[in-house]
């Protein structure tokens, strides 16, 4: 059985006795821990979900969002490394990919145990230079046009004046940590890395997934689903089977003769 002693970052919806792997699951911006509240009825036992909450969203509300990317990892160093004593892995879309590649990194870098499993969902690859001008810092009309341009926040959020009033400074926030965030390149990972994309995002292409390739010593996998940017709520269902599949792999190696 794993054991999880629940702090303010990591969350455990449904705490399994016969879980051997850690899941680690980091949201979008603007997203909290509990977008992924319903995956733990869906994943075998052996697998134990845990949502990571970020500051400034659902239950930490009231803490202030970080708005770049190298202290947020080296809090997230510490919040979770009395996690570490078990397999574990990382989920993360579009932000959350980003979050989980350099928190990875920064766990090797520090001779911490590194995962077994990286999965970048919805975001190009580190070293990928994107095009898009930043929006972080647009006047709110500009920036609640882009938001809805994007279509991951609710219309009806959207018309709402007084959860817009939350929701717009951790989304300005996230947006920050993505948009002034700077690859250099280091010491590449020696874990599996999955990449998924969805098949109608009109904002992470084919190419820019494919290149999440270049940042492994080990195996690489990228599946497409149908959907846009939000494909992991509407083909959710086989990402899950995709995650499973390549979490048994992973694990083979690592204990010969068990599977998930």
């Amino acid at each position: 059985m794993i054991a999880t002693n629940i702090n303010s970052w990591v969350t455990c919806p449904k705490p399994k006795a016969q879980a051997r792997l850690r899941l680690f699951c980091f949201p979008y911006a603007g997203g909290g821990a509990s977008i992924f509240r319903t995956w733990p009825h869906d994943l075998p036992p052996s697998i134990q979900i845990c949502p990571v909450q970020l500051p400034g969203r659902e239950s930490r509300l009231r803490e202030p969002c970080f708005t770049r990317l190298e202290p947020l990892v080296q809090a997230l160093v510490q919040a979770l490394s009395p996690y570490l004593d078990v397999p574990y892995a990382f989920f993360g879309h579009s932000l959350g990919a980003l979050i989980g590649f350099e928190l990875a990194r920064a766990l090797v870098r520090e001779n911490r145990p590194s995962p077994v499993h990286l999965f970048v969902s919805g975001h190009s690859a580190p070293q990928v230079q994107s095009l898009d001008p930043p929006i972080h810092q647009l006047p709110e009309p500009d920036f609640i046009k882009e938001l809805r341009h994007l279509n991951g926040t609710p219309g009806e959020v959207l018309q709402n004046a007084e959860l817009m009033a939350l929701l717009l400074p951790v989304l300005r926030a996230d947006f920050a940590i993505n948009e002034t965030y700077v690859y250099i390149p280091g010491t590449l990972l020696d874990c599996p890395i999955s990449a998924f994309g969805g098949l109608q995002d009109s904002l992470v292409s084919r190419d820019g997934l494919a290149a999440w390739c270049d940042q492994t010593y080990s195996t690489f996998a990228l599946r497409m689903f149908p959907g846009d940017h939000f494909f992991l709520h509407s083909a959710r269902p086989p990402l899950l089977r995709a995650i499973v599949h390549d979490l048994a792999q992973s694990l083979s190696r690592i204990h010969k003769g068990q599977c998930l």
